[in-house]
């Protein structure tokens, strides 16, 4: 997929509505990128994208948060996630066998637990201050 460019934080939601419409359950979505980049907007869109329309925000001290639409949404943030034990312990293995789409921020903290399919999302900062560049493998 060639590579989204995004001026505004609306322009990043909007891009993850039109990630949701090829959704189909099963997905996860790892987000890599540093603060700042825009991971829970482009999160946000995903949501709405599947008929979520209120109350999603950053997992970061809850470290995941479920959300229902046309799919489940399992929301992680494994910013603070530090080793296996951490890991287990916030559901995330069992979260990988449901039907749903767990989308992941701070994916570069697990990527050893990440699966072979997962839909890599990788961003950058552009040019301007906030312009974000989007490369996504796997989808």
């Amino acid at each position: 997929m060639e590579p989204f460019l995004s001026h505004s934080p609306q322009e990043t939601e909007a891009f993850g509505r039109r990630i949701a419409e090829q959704l189909k359950g099963g997905e996860v979505l790892a987000l890599f990128g540093p603060m700042g980049m825009g991971k829970t907007a482009f999160t946000r869109g995903v949501c709405a994208g599947l008929g979520i329309t209120s109350g999603v925000c950053s997992p970061t001290f809850a470290l995941v948060h479920c959300y229902e639409g046309r799919l489940p949404v399992y929301h992680f943030d494994m910013y603070r996630v530090d080793g296996w034990d951490d890991l287990s312990s916030t559901g995330y293995f069992d979260y990988l066998e449901s039907n749903g789409v767990l989308i992941i921020e701070w994916s570069e903290n697990i990527e050893a637990a990440l699966p072979e399919t997962a839909v890599r999302i990788t961003i950058e900062p552009g040019e301007k201050e906030n312009d974000r560049i989007f490369t996504i493998e796997g989808l």
